[in-house]
């Protein structure tokens, strides 16, 4: 039996970890984008091939693209979205005649992820992302003062929210402000105030229902050439799992996944699993999201968090934390039983050691990295992620 296919996420050379350090780590491929093609145009074959032939030349390929990103017009249903979808469309085209056919995608309609502390000190000394629902508050109610923001919290928040407020310096205001506008992957500039705002005007405005049906729009568009290509896609889970700032999501449940699993009965209309998105909400079966979806499950993040009643939580280590990662790769190991019983020949799902902690040596170049992006922090998650998997397959014997 095949092992999962061991995976890094890359954002290109600026971004403190080459591709030099992942072949050391002894990935077999590597998770990247064209991040410098502005969301919505076409990706040319010359930029695939240009970043393709640079990962072939460390001797890895190119296993995932995450993500081609989807335009906003598309996710707000304006009248420009099917221009918008015409240029995905060629650009799954170009991917596929480089035999790259895993797209990871997200449906969140105004940033990728939400954090409100990016060094978040752990007792160890190594730092790691956490969110806190009473700086969320916070941010919303007098950074943001966001209209009819208060109507969003209970009266216990509110007062919290408040008080939390008072206690932060300017430096710490701004710190707040940065760490939840950064969560645009691919770009070391946080998106601009004046422009979430007016995202955030726009799709306040559509609500759940609608912005389901906006993506079932685009699905029903891309997927009947995604299947003639070859090409699977798989939508990221949001993160976090819960409405933030008042908006809906539609890829946080058990209930939503199969919205979308229904929408269009395709293998090619598939998921990317993430156990830390989905484990920040307590009310999600992770393996019983393993065990109903598993056959449109693409592509695997790991990462754990620890949650807390309160609602906050950080990211714990890979193996530690309110997520069972034993149970998570027991079920994805069954999962390449089922598939090698029905006789497909992809089950050797990629797999990425999703985020990690600052820590060593990457504290001296923290400013580099994406936020979650350090090289150790993640070389030590696949590390347990890859002792843990081959530990259950010698348990069930077979190794």
């Amino acid at each position: 039996m095949e092992y999962l296919k061991k995976t890094y996420r890359w954002f290109g050379p600026d971004f403190g970890v080459t591709l030099d350090d992942i072949r050391q780590l002894g990935a077999q491929g590597v998770v990247t984008a064209c991040h410098s093609i502005p969301t919505g145009e076409v990706w040319s074959e010359q930029a695939i091939a240009g970043i393709k032939n640079e990962i072939e030349q460390h001797g890895m390929e190119w296993s995932v693209v995450e993500s081609v990103n989807i335009h906003n017009a598309i996710k707000y249903g304006l009248p420009e979205r099917d221009a918008y979808i015409e240029n995905y469309i060629q650009t799954l085209r170009n991917l596929a005649k480089h035999n790259i056919n895993i797209i990871c995608y997200n449906f969140m309609p105004l940033i990728d992820w939400t954090r409100t502390n990016l060094d978040y000190q752990l007792p160890n000394g190594a730092s790691s992302l956490l969110y806190d629902p009473i700086a969320i508050a916070a941010f919303d109610l007098f950074i943001l003062k966001r209209d009819n923001a208060a109507e969003v919290y209970n009266d216990n928040i509110l007062s919290k929210a408040e008080t939390y407020f008072k206690t932060l310096s300017a430096q710490e205001k701004k710190a707040l402000e940065n760490a939840i506008l950064a969560g645009i992957p691919g770009s070391k500039e946080p998106i601009q105030m004046s422009v979430f705002k007016q995202n955030l005007a726009l799709v306040s405005q559509i609500s759940k229902n609608q912005l389901q049906e906006n993506l079932v729009y685009f699905l029903k568009a891309i997927l009947p050439e995604a299947e003639k290509l070859g090409i699977h896609m798989a939508i990221h889970p949001d993160d976090p799992p819960f409405s933030v700032f008042g908006i809906p999501r539609i890829t946080s449940t058990h209930e939503d996944l199969a919205f979308i699993r229904d929408c269009h009965p395709s293998l090619h209309n598939g998921f990317t699993f993430c156990s830390g998105s989905l484990g920040a909400s307590p009310d999600n079966d992770l393996v019983k999201i393993i065990e109903d979806f598993g056959d449109r499950i693409h592509f695997i993040h790991l990462r754990n968090v620890q949650l807390s009643v309160s609602g906050e939580f950080y990211e714990a280590e890979h193996l530690k934390g309110s997520v069972s990662m034993e149970d998570v790769m027991e079920a994805f190991i069954k999962e390449q039983f089922r598939r090698k019983g029905y006789g497909r020949t992809d089950a050797a799902i990629p797999l990425r050691p999703d985020h990690g902690h600052v820590l060593l040596d990457d504290k001296k170049r923290q400013s580099d990295f994406y936020p979650g992006y350090s090289l150790i922090g993640r070389a030590l998650g696949m590390a347990q992620l890859t002792g843990l998997e081959k530990g259950i397959r010698h348990q069930m014997k077979l190794v």
